[in-house]
């Protein structure tokens, strides 16, 4: 049976906008216990930032973590899916762009993201990744 990319992706994403200073980011993913969020102007996709993106675009510069906005430190143009399309192409841009995570985007908006978890507890679900994608986190 096909799965589609609606029925497995994160309607609710953690965004945060391209004004948001480099600190507050990483205080969200620490709160959040994310590896990543979306940059957004409204509901339109501006990229994504990992907190490597963090360490290596931002604090490795030197530069004020509470002065530098996120615009700096994210990737622009990310490779997103369509919430119609079929989970094998989210997996397979996933393992062609080596990402964890990919935007869901319909008419130009953001609309959700689907990870390789999220993937991987649905299609193996005695997988080690899944395994860990259910997993609570430890404080």
């Amino acid at each position: 049976m096909t799965q589609y990319v609606r029925d497995l992706m994160t309607s609710v994403p953690v965004t945060v906008g391209p004004h948001t200073s480099v600190a507050e980011v990483a205080r969200v993913m620490r709160d959040r216990d994310l590896g990543s969020v979306l940059v957004t102007d409204g509901d339109r996709l501006r990229g994504v930032v990992t907190d490597r993106d963090l360490v290596v675009r931002a604090l490795a510069l030197g530069t004020d973590p509470e002065q530098t906005t996120v615009a700096g430190a994210c990737s622009e143009d990310p490779v997103t899916v369509g919430p119609g399309d079929e989970l094998e192409r989210a997996v397979r841009l996933m393992r062609e762009h080596a990402v964890r995570r990919i935007p869901v985007v319909e008419a130009g908006r953001l609309v959700g993201v689907i990870s390789s978890g999220d993937a991987a507890i649905e299609r193996e679900p005695d997988s080690v990744l899944a395994a860990i994608s259910v997993a609570r986190p430890r404080s």
